[in-house]
């Protein structure tokens, strides 16, 4: 809209532009900035996560990441296992089932903890900055690649984000805003953080630091309500914690772990936290293009550009902040390299929740907003551009540069046939898949007959399957070929010596394109048969007359 000379200047004009100053242009994004926030941040958050659902339900043969082994372990609803706490498998195997055994449940799943993060970002930013400057927070985190990047691989990292984000939000309320009742449900939220990813514990670490160094904080010790949400965490994480007690959680070593000289092993640390810390920097690439087109380095300060205005920031508010924008990403890289981890603890995601909040206080009480158009044209392209780039992949790569994509294998079709395969050999429904997480996963989840995972034929990493159970059972023993005679790999020999491989099965891909046909090594595991119940003794015969 243009906005002239008039006898009443609306409260927003700024205040360096006369009225005979050239009429100012204001674009509907800003009006609705300053009248409708509230719908700015929904229309852009729930356009987001139905991009999200969309293109995974109708792009994705397979699903991404690690969702075959996250379903593979929720589908047999343990207290705890080798790979952490168990929420995240529960709630997936809960949404697969709801959604009548589709990953399309886990996608809606993984899109709503999306949307739950970003809700609780706003909230706490409008509690701190105000509506208006709150949602911009929330729309710079399109720039943040952990957030706006494919979210559909559904897993503790995801789930760790509205959970982190709502424990910031009830903590600020508790210790901001002295309301006494927050520390409760903030209690219940970290007790569901420590059943869903270790990062718990760092993040409760940091707020107890903060506490403790804020007045506030530490008047806030002197009642009932910190202690009551300490003990109701751990009520919460009770059952977990138990099975962590029983020495189950040590079970299985973390890939990569230091476990040379202790000089080599602290180089080794640091240098994988710097370059965890590279990655973090890196994920914020869009966002510092965000903030250039906006003109938050190069403008021209006298321009006639239209404003957003706030309170000042609650002094506390400041170091709250910029103290967990910046020291959740560095403790969290820092454990992760101490502990082998390729990811900062909790994921990406998680860590960099308070990034567009933190620009967004820097950038102080009033925010000039420049080249309205480019930002909006550019926040769409971050919008838009990574579910197009996915689609453009899944139909465009295998022509051109013949890559192999995860989403592209062929699940269906191999669940279909190893199970048919076992059925008419055995007579028995398929209960057992022995595989690695993901191609046995696959097979596992795709098959109709739903068995359980003997995830690299360990009872360590699964031990929901016995040596009985595969006595009894029998299974399909699945391995990527990895050379020309489809051997299996040395594990399963070792494993299973008297293994017979059978022939290998080649399976089109839904996009072949120029990709060699996809080649699975396979063999059977008969169940054994139980030995025939010996006959009764035969009635003595009637005496004779």
């Amino acid at each position: 809209m243009q906005l002239g000379s008039s006898a009443a200047i609306p409260a927003y004009w700024p205040a360096n532009i006369s009225r005979t100053a050239p009429m100012l242009y204001v674009s509907p994004m800003v009006e609705a900035l300053r009248g409708r926030p509230r719908l700015v941040f929904w229309t852009a958050t729930l356009a987001q996560t139905l991009l999200w659902v969309l293109v995974p339900s109708l792009f994705y043969a397979s699903p991404p990441g690690d969702l075959p082994l996250v379903l593979a372990i929720g589908h047999e609803w343990q207290i705890g296992t080798v790979y952490g706490p168990p929420l995240a498998g529960w709630l997936a195997e809960l949404a697969f089932r709801l959604f009548g055994s589709s990953v399309v449940g886990d996608y809606v799943l993984a899109q709503a903890c999306v949307a739950a993060a970003f809700w609780a970002v706003y909230t706490l930013g409008r509690s701190i900055v105000g509506s208006s400057h709150a949602v911009l927070a929330v729309l710079l985190m399109a720039g943040i690649s952990a957030l706006a990047l494919p979210t559909s691989d559904f897993g503790p990292a995801v789930l760790a984000m509205p959970l982190t984000a709502l424990a910031l939000m009830f903590y600020w309320r508790a210790v901001g805003e002295g309301r006494e009742r927050a520390w409760l449900a903030l209690g219940v939220v970290l007790g569901l953080l420590a059943l869903t990813t270790p990062f718990a514990a760092v993040l409760l670490a940091l707020m107890i630091a903060f506490t403790l160094a804020a007045a506030r904080g530490r008047a806030s010790l002197t009642t009932f309500y910190p202690y009551a949400a300490l003990a109701i965490m751990a009520v919460i994480a009770l059952p977990y914690l138990f099975w962590l007690l029983a020495g189950h959680g040590g079970a299985l070593a973390v890939p990569g772990a230091p476990t040379a000289t202790a000089a080599a092993a602290l180089a080794g640390v640091g240098i994988g936290w710097l370059r965890q810390l590279a990655s973090v920097l890196m994920a914020h690439a869009g966002l510092a293009v965000l903030a250039i087109v906006a003109g938050a380095f190069w403008a021209d300060r006298q321009a006639a550009v239209p404003e957003l205005l706030r309170q000042p920031v609650d002094p506390l508010a400041v170091p709250f902040v910029y103290g967990f924008a910046l020291a959740l990403p560095v403790t969290a890289t820092l454990a992760a390299a101490a502990t082998g981890r390729p990811d900062p603890l909790g994921g990406q995601g998680a860590v960099l929740l308070l990034s567009g909040l933190a620009v967004i206080v820097l950038a102080g009480d009033v925010i000039r907003l420049h080249r309205q158009a480019a930002v909006g044209w550019t926040w769409l392209a971050l919008l838009i551009g990574p579910p197009t780039l996915a689609v453009l992949s899944i139909l465009v790569l295998p022509w051109t540069l013949a890559s192999d994509l995860e989403v592209n294998e062929p699940s269906a079709a191999m669940g279909r046939f190893f199970t048919d395969s076992f059925n008419r050999r055995t007579g028995k429904p398929l209960a057992i898949v022995v595989g690695d997480g993901r191609l046995g996963g696959l097979v596992a989840l795709a098959s109709p007959q739903r068995p359980s995972l003997l995830i690299d034929a360990s009872h360590e990493r699964a031990p929901w399957v016995t040596e009985a159970d595969l006595r009894e059972k029998g299974a399909i023993v699945v391995w990527p070929i990895t050379d020309p005679a489809g051997a299996p790999p040395p594990h399963l020999r070792a494993r299973f010596p008297e293994l017979v491989p059978e022939v290998p099965r080649a399976f089109d891909r839904p996009v072949q394109g120029r990709l060699p046909l996809m080649r699975i090594g396979w063999a059977m595991i008969r169940p054994s048969v139980a030995p025939a119940a010996p006959a009764a003794p035969a009635a003595p015969a009637a005496p004779t007359q």
